[in-house]
């Protein structure tokens, strides 16, 4: 689940959230929570059921702030890497640690 325009929220356990992503890897998971948690987002994480101990785990990230929708905090510019640099969507998707203001190439 990567960016979409659309607000999607459930629950986590008792918590209402709103989801980030849903199925994805420890890796990703750290990236998430670590960024998210240091926007002052409250990140609740749930382990994704495995249909056998051969397959890998995969998680779901969400955030108890209902109002948050990543899409618009990131292509607001509102959200900042952990040394205070502003988020972009290719950062997001962690395909470049560049954050220039440009999403697209000239």
């Amino acid at each position: 689940m990567r960016l979409g325009g659309k607000h999607l929220f459930g629950s986590i356990g008792e918590q209402r959230v709103t989801f980030i992503e849903k199925k994805i890897s420890e890796d990703r998971k750290e990236f998430l929570k670590t960024l998210l948690e240091h926007n002052g987002f409250e990140v609740i994480i749930q382990e994704e059921k495995r249909k056998s101990e051969e397959e890998p785990q995969l998680y779901t990230v969400g955030v108890t702030d209902m109002t948050f929708n990543p899409t618009i905090w990131i292509f607001q510019r509102r959200l900042k890497t952990l040394d205070g640099r502003k988020v972009t969507h290719d950062y997001w998707n962690q395909e470049t640690e560049d954050t220039k203001p440009q999403y697209w190439k000239i």
